[in-house]
């Protein structure tokens, strides 16, 4: 299964986990339970506009993009973070309102029941989705995935906290349960949003890349030859590294071009996904780069 595949599974996934919610919601009366169908809301939403992020994100480069339109995943994470943020207000307005007006709660049997099913799918598809995503390198993915496993110890608090009302008749505790659940939900959300910022402002790769492009840099090794200036960035799931190679200025145009792509080569190899972008320079000149207060 592609990633796209995972996504549509989530929108069917997330489309019957609301069915069972609000009816567990419905039968019990328990304002976690109706949380926990709002946060099922929301996996939907995002699931639906994760999907259309990563049709967007597999668009080919164009003029107006040259680059690509990898970037798009990381508004699909920052849009499900928002999300998860709204959802977290509504759970708490609807637990203070429960606390001030204390309710009984019936057939809970049933509600828990109808829980745990829907709790037992999502977090079977959220555990094949952040290994898909991890494979893939999707950023679209992963924020749906670890939305999806929120919702997982979303539900698990929910039934916890129903079976202490039941075994000691405490209906307080119901809707402080819905407020600790929202305080988590507001913590995954926070998350979410600061990771699709991050990745907006072209994050550098991980540690463990860099450190395979160095690898790779160090097998070319030679008197004649310095790579320098040595930046990377990451938009999607696709990966870029640019840099200076300086060498000798005797070399003709043709031996130095061969070089370059046989340092591409390597470095796509070693690292998939990844874009390599060479400037050759002669030994002994420097290229000019702009400082943060240097004049465009």
């Amino acid at each position: 299964m592609q990633v796209r595949d995972y996504l549509k599974l989530s929108v069917a996934v997330a489309l019957a986990t609301i069915a069972l919610k609000t009816a567990a919601w419905w039968v019990t009366g328990s304002v976690s339970l109706l949380s926990d169908a709002l946060e099922s809301l929301v996996n939907l939403a995002g699931a639906m506009f994760a999907l259309l992020m990563v049709t967007v994100a597999a668009t080919p480069a164009d003029a107006d993009h040259p680059y690509g339109h990898h970037k798009a995943e990381y508004f699909s994470s920052g849009f499900e973070g928002v999300l998860i943020l709204v959802a977290a207000l509504a759970i708490i307005g609807a637990a203070v309102q429960r606390l001030i007006t204390p309710q009984p709660l019936e057939r809970l049997g049933w509600g828990l029941v109808l829980s745990v099913v829907s709790s037992a799918m999502n977090g079977a598809l959220a555990w094949a989705m952040l290994r898909k995503a991890r494979e893939h390198r999707s950023m679209a993915l992963e924020g749906d995935a670890r939305h999806l496993f929120t919702d997982v110890w979303t539900s698990a608090g929910v039934v916890l906290g129903l079976l202490a009302v039941a075994a000691t008749g405490w209906l307080w505790l119901d809707p402080v349960v819905a407020i600790l659940v929202a305080g988590n939900i507001v913590r995954e959300g926070v998350s979410l949003v600061w990771r699709s910022v991050d990745g907006l402002m072209d994050r550098a790769l991980e540690p463990t890349v860099q450190a395979e492009i160095q690898r790779t840099l160090d097998s070319f090794s030679h008197p004649a030859l310095r790579f320098d200036h040595v930046t990377t960035r990451r938009a999607g799931s696709r990966h870029f590294v640019d840099m200076h190679m300086h060498m000798p200025g005797d070399w003709s145009l043709g031996r130095a071009a061969a070089l370059r792509t046989s340092v591409e080569q390597a470095l796509m190899a070693a690292v998939p996904g990844l874009r390599a972008s060479i400037q050759l320079l002669p030994m002994g000149v420097e290229a000019h780069l702009h400082g943060e207060d240097d004049p465009l």
